[in-house]
């Protein structure tokens, strides 16, 4: 006999049963949907990320890879390579070429993945306008501030080089951008090692007078490297964020005043000020060339043979991304 009450319990019974076994099937596609982190560090000299980050290029880039990105500010380039390392952080923006050298003899795993081409003039060794000191060797005795392990500590390392001396003949303080603007200007130090664009700003806002800039000491590449776990599993999303650090150092380039405008009041500086920095800063991305490498490697043998770096290391163990 038919029983309608029993009848209705099983088809309930049935179709519990039926949803709870899709039940992990659903979540499962709940999170395969769930959009992938991108965290990128960067640096307030890191201009053309900075670019990007304040317009959300990437957000819309990368949104049909069903990739969300993060942004994490450092104050120099060196932690930010630290975090790179420890997993901390994806990608990098823009470092001084001294930088990478520092992070490989700590045996950080990194990929090479985009340059920027020489800006010499972007970084120099500067004094206080008052100051008596009107060449590297009268640095002799004194104490130098720069950021260990930026592209200052290149330059200086090859000014003094180029003087008789070594890193041995000054008192190095190891300082970032901001407490080494305080102690250049509070009289603490007698010379400041610094890139723009806190050079530019130093020269306009205190009248700092270059002792010797890039030149041809150092050629200043701006280098972009990636964790090379990372750079393995989504060159796809290096393609992209390749693509739109190339789009964005045109822009600037072609619109100068405009960048300068847009730029200012992003990193808290003048628009005077950030226009000359941008001058001096080539912008040009391209793919990590075998000159670029060597150049590297000519910059972590300096620091080897000045003892700074505890052992030789071989850049051409890295590896290196390029654009397909």
């Amino acid at each position: 006999m038919h029983d309608p009450l029993r009848h209705g319990a099983t088809r309930r019974h049935l179709l519990l049963a039926a949803a709870t076994a899709a039940a992990p099937l659903a979540v499962g596609r709940a999170f395969a949907a769930e959009p992938e982190k991108l965290r990128i560090g960067f640096q307030k000299s890191s201009t053309l990320t900075i670019f990007l980050k304040s317009r959300g290029t990437l957000e819309k880039a990368l949104a049909p890879l069903k990739v969300d990105v993060q942004w994490h500010e450092f104050t120099s380039g060196l932690p930010l390579l630290e975090a790179l390392n420890i997993g901390a952080v994806d990608l990098s923006a823009d470092v001084a070429d001294a930088v990478p050298p520092f992070a490989l003899a700590a045996g950080a795993k990194l990929t090479y993945y985009a340059i920027e081409t020489p800006s010499p003039q972007a970084q120099a060794i500067v004094v206080r306008k008052d100051s008596p000191i009107t060449s590297v060797a009268q640095l002799k005795g004194q104490k130098v501030a720069f950021a260990k392990g930026a592209g200052a500590h290149y330059l200086i390392l090859e000014a003094l080089a180029q003087s008789g001396l070594t890193i041995k003949d000054i008192e190095p303080a190891y300082l970032t951008p901001a407490d080494g603007r305080a102690a250049f200007e509070g009289g603490n130090v007698a010379a400041w090692v610094i890139w723009d664009p806190f050079l530019a700003a130093v020269q306009r806002q205190s009248g700092a007078r270059v002792l010797v800039d890039g030149g041809k000491l150092s050629s200043y590449r701006r280098f972009y490297l990636a964790a090379t776990t990372y750079a393995q599993r989504r060159a796809d999303v290096l393609g992209v964020v390749y693509a739109e650090l190339q789009r964005a150092g045109e822009w600037i380039k072609k619109n100068p005043g405009a960048a300068a405008d847009w730029h200012a009041p992003v990193i808290g500086l003048d628009t005077a000020t950030v226009e000359a920095a941008n001058l001096r800063r080539s912008y040009r991305v391209q793919p990590v060339d075998a000159e670029a490498l060597t150049e590297q490697q000519r910059i972590a043998d300096a620091f080897t043979q000045a003892q700074i770096l505890p052992k030789r290391i071989s850049v051409a163990d890295s590896p290196v991304w390029r654009p397909a």
